[in-house]
């Protein structure tokens, strides 16, 4: 950073912006500020731009000096890094402190020397010249300081006896600063120490004509108080000082109200260092005001972590008291303002008559006698900043905590600290606080599961231990019991005046009436978490109405956000908030419109799943299709789909699993069937098989249930693709045999084919190949009929394994090549590679190996970018034993283990013992250590496990072989 030289910066906007980014130096500065601070409120269009020129303009003058620019980008705007000490106003600060602790002890010359080289420091007003308004505002608050500063050095060099020395200087800031009555009141204690009470008379005579004058108000109760004092001749003028802006400490009561502490409080370290830090101004660059603002959702245990900082910082950091004040803010009847600094006046000693009624001269009076203090506020449950900013103290010697459920981030200069939920770890500690930490350990399993069924909200978890603690009969596992209804858990989360339901109505009752109907449509929604569009859905409105709405709810704490990197924002329910949304909607009378509503968020994820599934297949291939409404978004909302549809898939795969579920339940059976069968673009290419069942039985007892013969031979035609994966052949052919009876009676041409593709599958694992290829040619056609592309290419690649076992290699490699040149018409990456892969073994069986591999190692490239374990365990088995024709004996091992290895890991054991038979093979020939006679007696277990009796008698052939050759090898060794 550049020292001791003067940069030119040209005049107007780069000025500004380098203004005001000093002003909050090591500060975000937002772009919105900025913009303020140069039009005004009159902003041209292009501002944003203008502002981005002018940053870039000053980031280069810097450079232009050979040094790096101190702007940073740092969203939303920009921070000027700037050292403490190569800033006046830093340095400033520090003296100040330096200061501040010299009087402390005691040392008041000390603090003399200080204060004067800090003041020392101004060169003129803030900002000197032509400015905007807002940067004049903004510069006032260091004129001020400035100002407050040379006022607390004139009183110490009066109580060192300097009064004689001082008229003259405090003389000249009067005639400056006519309203300022804490010099005014100075000059008088002054001139009445030099023994000239008339002139101290008449200063005050002429205040009093300028402030009625001016501003139409008498003096302040202070400097009255001083007139009395020195028309009486109060001796005590002589030695203390009673004057404005530092009252006499012996007329100012010590408060204490900060209610008690918890006992049971369990510790959360970082949020109390975090506060303690802003409370104690130890990371502050600069003198000022700390106010924490401690924020969280309802019950997240705000109160109880603001009081307990309190009392911990008391003695070291505000010996001079505390004021506290639950605001009410989320109530029925919240404090005003005017009520909160009554109470706060009388707790400081001033009497109930002598409170004004005016909010601004109660203001006054209390940063009047707050002036100098070591005083903690503690203003509890704030809704607004409107409720605070009256309540703020003048002094930076206190402090302030604001709890809120809303940010209130328009405090200024206030520091946020979020409030969350308990690790399961600290939750468990606070219940074993309360009942006892034997009875925790006793059923440690049902201590987790409470938590985990309230989400580790503190005021829940605080309830569950009191009521456990009053029933010493109950067991965990009683109360564990009680809450697994979930239409009943709210019941069971109260006690005395404790209760989750209605903290969380009060802040429920104050939103206004379009956010309190989303926040009700939310409940309806089962997501892990919701993209926007869901919102736009539920209200059927996708303007900025809809977004306002959800802020919101995000400001008052009922919704989270969460941002991560190169996405979009995505909101987060709390398990406890969804159900409470839940019971009022269970209330509203519109159910049907609610039904409405989340038909339209379902038919929105169905519209997306298969416009993924269309980029993915290059269409509506190999898909059926059925009747279900679709809500097709606009705007953005559609952008990751189109960029990446299978990563969106996996993104938000749980989401539509839920989706599919919650479609049954509530009876729209067309949406749960389709939506089910779509995911399996996702379910087949990434191995979740878990999910494809569990998705399609329950879509199948929803279709069953409402007579939906389409819908149920859909979803047995695809459960019949899941069971072959896994290679259970018997549920296999019974689902595909009923669902090609339910198509065939239906006169379902799409459907049929789709069977009979999976049909002759399970017919070829069966060894019945005669049947297998009549069933794709009766696929074929169909695929023909309904110009299904990727399903007829599909076939085609199980003709030509029909045609390779049977030594057909042309006849394979022409339907290959048709199967690839329809692959590349449609674009259809996954398919083409599972094309190319019949035709790298095709290469194989012809003992073309150097053009085999090559064809596999490019199919491998392109399953692994897709993350398609089922592509890459082919793709490794086969390349597995290119290296074994090729005499790579230790790749090819390498290869076949992690074929294996991937195999067992999607469950697919059938598929991992066909690669331990041919591993078993070649270790026979490379290696005697009996590991190939296991790994054919694990294949045979399998195959027989499984009933896959081809395969059973193939694994049996070669474990005979492998058996009769190791007795042989024991016969020659016992005749040697």
């Amino acid at each position: 950073m550049i020292a001791n030289a003067s940069v030119p910066v040209p005049p107007g906007r780069q000025q500004a912006i380098l203004g005001a980014l000093l002003l909050d130096a090591n500060r975000v500065v937002s772009g919105d500020w900025l913009i303020e601070a140069i039009w005004d409120g009159d902003p041209p269009s292009t501002a944003r731009s203008q502002v981005q020129n002018c940053v870039s303009a000053l980031r280069q003058i810097f450079r232009r000096l050979g040094e790096p620019s101190p702007i940073v980008t740092s969203p939303p705007g920009y921070r000027m890094r700037v050292p403490d000490h190569l800033l006046d106003v830093g340095v400033f600060g520090q003296l100040t402190a330096r200061a501040a602790t010299a009087e402390r002890a005691g040392r008041l010359e000390e603090a003399v020397d200080l204060l004067r080289e800090a003041l020392a420091l101004w060169r003129g007003p803030v900002l000197g010249g032509e400015v905007s308004r807002p940067l004049r505002a903004r510069a006032a608050r260091l004129d001020e300081e400035r100002l407050g500063v040379l006022e607390e050095r004139i009183d110490l060099d009066l109580r060192l006896g300097r009064h004689r020395r001082l008229v003259g200087e405090i003389s000249g800031l009067v005639e400056e600063y006519p309203l300022r009555e804490r010099l005014r009141g100075l000059l008088m204690l002054a001139l009445y120490r030099c023994g000239r009470p008339a002139e101290a008379l008449a200063v005050y005579r002429a205040g009093r004509v300028v402030k009625v004058a001016n501003v139409g108000l008498e003096p302040g109760k202070e400097l009255k108080r001083l007139h009395a004092a020195i028309l009486a001749e109060d001796d005590a003028l002589l030695s203390g000082h009673p004057g404005p802006g530092g009252a006499d400490p012996k007329s100012i009561s010590v408060p204490h109200q900060l209610p008690s502490g918890i006992a049971d409080f369990v510790d959360r370290e970082s949020l109390i260092e975090q506060a303690e830090s802003v409370l104690s101004g130890e990371n502050e660059r600069a003198p000022g005001l700390r106010i924490l603002v401690i924020t969280g959702k309802a019950g997240v245990g705000k109160s109880t972590l603001a009081v307990h900082v309190a009392h911990r910082m008391h003695a070291d950091h505000f010996a001079d008291g505390q004021l506290y004040c639950n605001v009410a803010g989320m109530g029925a009847a919240p404090a005003t303002p005017a009520d909160v600094l009554g109470r706060f006046l009388r707790a400081l000693g001033v009497p109930g008559a002598g409170i004004p009624d005016d909010l601004n001269e109660r203001t006054e009076m209390y940063r009047t006698l707050l002036g100098g203090r070591r005083m903690l506020i503690v203003l509890d449950d704030v809704t607004s900043e409107t409720q605070i900013v009256p309540l703020l103290p003048g002094s930076d010697r206190c402090a302030v905590i604001v709890t809120s459920r809303a940010r209130l981030t328009g405090v200024p200069g206030a520091r946020l600290l979020k409030v969350d939920t308990l690790s399961t770890a600290q939750a468990v500690r606070l219940i074993g606080n309360v009942i006892g930490f034997d009875r925790v350990r006793e059923e440690a399993g049902a201590a987790d599961a409470l938590v985990r069924l309230v989400g580790g909200l503190p005021l829940a978890v605080r309830i569950l231990a009191v009521r456990l603690a009053a029933r010493p009969h109950w067991s965990l596992a009683t109360m564990l019991k009680r809450l697994a209804d979930d239409r009943h858990r709210l019941d069971e989360l109260s006690y005395g005046d404790m209760g989750v339901r209605a903290s969380l109505r009060l802040t429920y009752d104050a939103l206004p009436p379009h956010a309190a109907r989303l926040f009700r449509l939310l409940g309806l929604v089962a997501v892990e978490s919701l993209p926007m569009w869901v919102v736009a859905a539920l209200l059927d409105d996708d303007t900025a109405r809809s977004a306002d709405a959800l802020e919101l709810l995000v400001d008052s704490q009922l919704v989270d956000v969460v941002v991560t990197p190169h996405s979009r924002p995505r909101f987060v329910f709390h398990d406890i908030i969804r159900l409470f949304a839940r019971e009022l909607l269970a209330d509203d009378q519109q159910e049907r419109a609610a039904t409405t509503a989340l038909e339209r968020v379902l038919g929105g994820w169905l519209a997306q799943v298969q416009w993924a599934h269309r980029k993915i297949y290059g269409g509506d291939f190999t898909v059926l299709r059925g009747s279900a409404p679709r809500l097709w978004l606009n705007g953005g909302h559609m952008d990751g789909v189109v960029a990446d549809p299978l990563n969106w898939l996996e993104t938000e795969r749980q989401n539509l699993c839920l989706a599919v579920g919650q479609a049954a339940d509530y009876g729209l059976s067309e949406l749960s069937w389709e939506l089910a069968v779509s995911l399996v673009t996702l379910f087949e290419a990434h191995s979740y098989f878990d999910d494809w069942q569990q998705t399609h039985l329950r879509a199948l007892s929803a279709v069953q249930e409402a007579g939906n013969r389409r819908g149920e031979a859909a979803l047995l035609c695809s459960l019949g693709s899941l069971h072959l994966s896994r290679n259970r052949l018997g549920s296999a052919r019974s689902v595909l045999s009923r669902a090609q009876e339910l198509f065939e009676e239906l006169g379902d041409i799409h459907g049929l084919a789709m069977t009979l593709r999976n049909l002759s599958l399970l017919y070829y694992v069966e060894g019945d190949t005669a049947r297998s290829a009549r069933a794709c040619r009766q696929a074929l056609d169909g695929f023909r009929q309904k110009g299904d592309l990727v399903g007829h290419a599909h076939v085609l690649g199980q003709v030509a394994r029909i045609d390779l076992d049977a030594g057909r290699y042309e006849s394979a490699v022409d339907r290959l090549n048709t199967a690839l040149a329809i692959c590349r018409e449609v674009n259809v990456p996954r398919v083409e590679a599972q094309t190319r892969h019949r035709l790298g073994e095709v290469l194989f069986r012809q003992r073309r190996y150097d053009q085999a591999k090559l064809v596999m190692g490019e199919v491998l490239a392109v399953v692994r970018s897709d993350n398609d374990l089922v592509g890459e365990g082919y793709a490794l088995h086969t390349l597995g034993l290119i290296c074994a024709e090729t005499g790579d004996n230790a790749e090819s091992e390498r290869l076949l283990r992690a074929a294996i290895d991937i195999r067992e890991r999607i469950m697919d054991f059938v598929g991992a013992a066909r690669v331990s038979l041919d591993l078993a093979a070649l270790l026979d020939e490379w290696d005697a250590s009996g590991e190939a006679i296991t790994l054919a007696e694990r294949a045979v277990r399998t195959f027989a496990d499984r009933k896959v009796p081809v395969w059973e008698d193939n694994a049996r052939d070669l474990l005979g072989t492998l058996l009769g050759a190791r007795r042989s090898l024991g016969r020659r060794a016992s005749g040697l």
